[in-house]
């Protein structure tokens, strides 16, 4: 359902787009969203989207990424820049299956969500 795309080496500073490709959107999908790990940390939300288009992201990314979603091409995007070390880590997006409700931006608990019903294989880049 969820295919990740984009990752790869960049230098500190750069920029990177990473693509989350879907099949079988629906209109009342209630989250989608961006997850990070890195090795000897914790599961951590990145950026997340409602069913209405409200975005949420982690403090340590906002500013600098953003998420957005193309319905007609069945792809949820994260742009990344001013990219830094701290921000190597292997990404995954994560999708409500339709009509589950779970937590989502604003409500904070969706920053340690684990409970999707789809996630994607990951794509892991690092920043150097």
């Amino acid at each position: 359902q969820l295919v990740e795309s984009g990752g790869g080496s960049v230098q500190a500073g750069g920029s990177l787009r990473l693509a989350c490709k879907y099949t079988g959107y629906h209109y009342f999908t209630f989250c989608m969203g961006w997850y990070r790990l890195a090795p000897g940390k914790e599961h951590e939300g990145v950026a997340a989207v409602d069913s209405e288009g409200s975005t949420g992201y982690a403090d340590s990314v906002k500013g600098r990424f953003t998420i957005s979603q193309d319905n007609a091409k069945n792809t949820l995007y994260l742009q990344m820049n001013s990219l830094k070390p701290e921000d190597t880590a292997m990404y995954y997006c994560a999708a409500d299956r339709p009509y589950d409700l779970g937590y989502c931006y604003p409500d904070p608990r969706w920053l340690q969500r684990t409970d999707f019903g789809y996630w994607g294989q990951g794509t892991q880049f690092t920043v150097s």
